[in-house]
């Protein structure tokens, strides 16, 4: 098995979509800053407590994305072995130039 990573400028066409689920695995302050629209957060060091919530979304694709991607690579790789649909952000937040979501 393996995954896909994505370019950044084709992250565009899966926000919204219903079966399509984008993680930002970044801490919350970072989060907070700026993410991509529609994505969730859940932290790299609490992505194994929110298996069973991910498990509902097994059938559905997951995007992981990070600062610069090395992070989501390593997410994708470890669930990717649990038989998880998955793509990694390549280059992570830092190579997107689309509009960012801010939390308050």
């Amino acid at each position: 098995m393996s995954f896909d990573t994505i370019k950044t400028n084709d992250i565009l066409k899966y926000i919204g979509m219903t079966n399509v689920l984008i993680i930002d695995l970044r801490d919350k302050e970072e989060y907070d800053e700026g993410h991509i629209p529609t994505a969730v957060n859940i932290p790299y060091d609490y992505l194994d407590k929110y298996k069973s919530y991910l498990q509902n979304n097994s059938q559905n694709l997951l995007i992981f994305y990070c600062d610069r991607g090395n992070i989501s690579l390593l997410a994708s790789r470890d669930l990717m072995k649990d038989g998880y649909n998955i793509k990694s952000l390549y280059g992570g937040i830092h190579a997107y130039r689309g509009k960012l979501e801010r939390s308050l």
